[in-house]
């Protein structure tokens, strides 16, 4: 008798159980997916991504892209989604740009390298001091052996391909030298990506003579095209939907020149001699990798500090 009991109890409790689940189910389910539907019909109003129209004409350093070949026209429009849709990365190269375009324009113009060429300082490092996996340092990713070759000093106190003033100026002279074998700024572009040798080679092997018919890694076959579109795109960017206010943008700090001539043993005191700081002076002398700095006979350097203030943001 106790043990039909315990069985009549068992079989009680899973009913009243299979009952009252069913019945928040049905609950549940008369009211889920109208919230669910509701949910989906406003994300389908509000979210939506857009195919984008390319401009009838491009161009780079005054060469043309030819845009009425199938490739071309699929590359470029590959690198224009691309760098539009990555909404924060390109936001960050225009506020960035704002603030360095200052320093590299004008040596861009004094060594007649084409405006555009820029943009490949931004397409090689976002304009960031960065370091790549392959060794590759600075605004314009100068590896050791090619920083030596252009003048760059480098040891282990100093390393020039950090110094934006001296890199960008090395830069050009790499591009000159580039323009006269290949005649061409776009091929001049692809050789800074993948070296004059390799790209001579691929010329050569394969019998023609411009960027747009080379078969190429991908890295390079996308490289020109990227530094394309980061143009496009931040030479009108409310075009591809970017806005922004000026105070938005990174500010260009004025800074003042310091001479020095003599061993600085602690980088970080001669900072606060100077009204500032360590990281201040890192900040703008990038090209310091030491806390210390040797100054042999007969050398100078010029270090670069905030004027007076100058740190400080003003909101509006």
């Amino acid at each position: 008798m106790k043990l039909i009991s315990v069985s009549k109890l068992v079989f009680s409790t899973i009913l009243l159980s299979l009952i009252l689940g069913t019945t928040y189910l049905l609950s549940f389910s008369d009211t889920e997916p109208e919230k669910d539907k509701a949910y989906k019909d406003e994300f389908k109003k509000q979210y939506a991504i857009y195919a984008i129209d390319l401009p009838k004409d491009i161009e780079f350093a005054g060469e043309r892209i030819s845009l009425e070949y199938f490739d071309v026209k699929e590359s470029m429009d590959r690198e224009i989604l691309v760098n539009t849709y990555w909404q924060s990365q390109t936001l960050l190269f225009l506020k960035r740009a704002n603030k360095y375009f200052l320093v590299i324009e004008p040596i861009l113009k004094k060594n007649n390298i084409p405006d555009d060429f820029k943009y490949l300082a931004i397409a090689e490092s976002g304009l960031q001091n960065v370091k790549s996996p392959s060794g590759a340092s600075g605004f314009w990713q100068f590896m050791k052996a090619t920083a030596k070759e252009r003048n760059l000093e480098l040891t282990k106190e100093v390393d020039e391909r950090y110094h934006l003033e001296k890199s960008t100026q090395a830069a050009c002279e790499y591009l000159n030298d580039a323009f006269k074998k290949y005649k061409s700024w776009t091929l001049v572009a692809a050789s800074y990506n993948m070296g004059m040798n390799g790209l001579s080679k691929q010329l050569k092997a394969q019998n023609v003579d411009n960027y747009y018919d080379l078969e190429l890694n991908s890295e390079t076959a996308r490289y020109v095209y990227r530094i394309i579109a980061i143009k496009t795109i931040l030479s009108s960017p409310q075009k591809y939907g970017f806005h922004f206010r000026e105070k938005d943008l990174y500010p260009h700090i004025p800074t003042y020149d310091i001479k020095v001539d003599t061993t600085i043993s602690n980088l970080a005191v001669y900072a606060e001699r100077h009204n500032s700081n360590y990281k201040m002076l890192k900040a703008f002398n990038p090209w310091l990798r030491k806390k210390s700095l040797e100054v042999k006979p007969g050398k100078s350097y010029t270090i670069k500090l905030p004027k007076k203030g100058a740190r400080k943001v003003l909101f509006e």
